[in-house]
């Protein structure tokens, strides 16, 4: 880890690093997106600015494009800074960067004439400018090992700039190519981190020594297959290729899951929750190669790697960030997250799980699912804001 002093101002934090700024942004957001489409399903809305965005469209675009790439952009701003030695994105640079990303999340609320090409260039800013901003210290420190992550965002800026396309000339396949495939790289980059990072946290997390089973094999044939399932759903989410694709992946999972087990994560939050939230990402597979010869609702396998995948690992991710990255002790973290997690995982649950047993009170589900996704992300910003805005403990700059 490389250690990046400054004699900068420490009193105002949030622009410190990319995590604080846009783990804040993006979690308040999550809370007011979910309540909105709580409102808007309740209520019956089918379009947003003036009609010419489907709300159901605007639910999906926000949680892929707006709260995911916010946290993702956050956490590498944070680590590409940790990987490289050299400072990223902070101060005025990080704010102009963020108030792009909130203008885009403002605009279909608004009147403006034009609103969602609006919308499409402030968001797209935000994209481009986060990978400019990400490639330019791998450069200068020759660390092209992680060009795949960065590679991986750069795609689902390409993916965002498909969806807004098809949005606004009216091409609805490319609208879906765009947002499926948004959605499936981001599980590909979820994917992608864990296998780094989650063996990592638990080896060093669990308080007692052990040396997991890591098969980097596993890591290669995962992310290979990962870029042929993404092709092939996009393409037929139904089709045979799709299908025995899923199949592999899903057992890769849990050979990878396997060979990352001890029973002491059970005992850290931090841990158990990123771990559960890959096994998420093993239910998304399977659900999706169910849908071929059972009639589950196809929304379900997406949920599974959305609501659990996507949301568990974030949070998961963000709650220890934060820890460390404010310089508290990841060991003794706040009682309250048992609590933000398991509503979390029982949000999760209730989404992708129950449906298939009851299916009859679907709408019902659907309902609690936001209730307990809002519960926890309300959680996350109660115990998290004041770390996130407030400096250091331990006086450095971070």
């Amino acid at each position: 880890m490389a250690t990046i002093e400054t004699s900068k101002d420490y009193r105002f934090a949030l622009l410190h690093l990319g995590f604080r700024l846009f783990f804040l942004l993006g979690t308040v957001f999550s809370v007011l997106a979910i309540s909105a489409w709580f409102w808007f399903y309740y209520q019956g809305t089918q379009f947003l600015d003036n009609g010419n965005f489907p709300i159901i469209l605007w639910h999906a675009h926000e949680m892929v494009f707006g709260y995911s790439m916010a946290v993702a952009v956050g956490f590498l701003l944070t680590a590409v800074r940790n990987w490289t030695g050299h400072q990223t994105l902070r101060g005025y640079g990080l704010l102009l960067l963020g108030l792009s990303w909130l203008i885009a999340r403002i605009m279909p609320f608004t009147d403006l004439p034009g609103a969602l090409i609006i919308m499409a260039l402030f968001d797209l800013l935000f994209d481009v400018t986060a990978c400019v901003a990400l490639l330019y210290p791998l450069v200068r420190a020759k660390q092209w090992k992680q060009l795949g992550i960065w590679s991986t965002l750069l795609l689902v800026t390409t993916s965002n700039a498909l969806f807004y396309i098809g949005l606004i000339w009216g091409h609805p396949g490319l609208t879906r190519i765009g947002l499926f495939s948004g959605l499936y790289l981001i599980i590909a980059l979820i994917m992608l981190m864990g296998q780094r990072i989650i063996p990592f946290f638990i080896e060093r997390g669990v308080g007692y020594p052990v040396v997991l089973d890591v098969r980097p094999w596993l890591n290669v044939s995962s992310m290979i297959l990962m870029m042929v399932f993404i092709v092939a759903v996009v393409w037929d989410p139904i089709s045979r290729i799709t299908v025995w694709v899923a199949i592999a992946l899903a057992i890769l999972q849990v050979l990878q899951m396997v060979g990352w087990y001890t029973s002491g994560i059970w005992r850290k939050p931090l841990l158990w929750s990123l771990y559960l939230a890959y096994g998420w990402i093993f239910i998304g597979f399977t659900l999706t190669a169910l849908t071929h010869w059972i009639p589950i609702n196809p929304m379900l396998g997406i949920h599974a790697f959305a609501y659990g995948g996507v949301g568990m690992m974030t949070i998961g991710m963000m709650a220890r960030v934060s820890l460390g990255h404010t310089g508290r002790n990841i060991f003794s973290p706040p009682a309250a997250l048992n609590w933000m997690f398991f509503s979390l995982l029982l949000g999760a649950i209730v989404r992708v799980i129950i449906p298939i047993i009851a299916p009859m009170q679907y709408r019902m589900w659907i309902e609690v699912s936001q209730g307990l996704w809002i519960i926890a992300f309300v959680a996350f910003v109660v115990v998290y804001a004041p770390m996130l805005i407030k400096p250091r403990i331990d006086g450095r700059y971070g």
